[in-house]
């Protein structure tokens, strides 16, 4: 009998650290998405300001108040 009682112990044991060892991943899982969508957000604001620095210098060249001074 003891055994027996034993055994459901572990199996109890067993089940509450697999409970929570998915709430764990569950929260894990919610944390990779935030993070996903913020990368998503932050490549989008990058292609963004990419394209605004193109637009806004076609030729490529830089004016003068880009230019350091001859003594920098």
């Amino acid at each position: 009998m003891d055994t027996l009682q034993a055994l459901e112990q572990r199996i109890t044991d067993l089940e509450i650290k697999a409970s929570f060892a998915e709430d764990t991943v569950e929260q894990l899982n919610q944390v990779v998405v935030r993070q996903q969508e913020q990368i998503d957000r932050l490549v989008r604001e990058l292609v963004e300001l990419r394209n605004r620095a193109t637009a806004a210098e076609p030729d490529g060249m830089r004016g003068l108040r880009d230019e350091l001074p001859p003594h920098y």
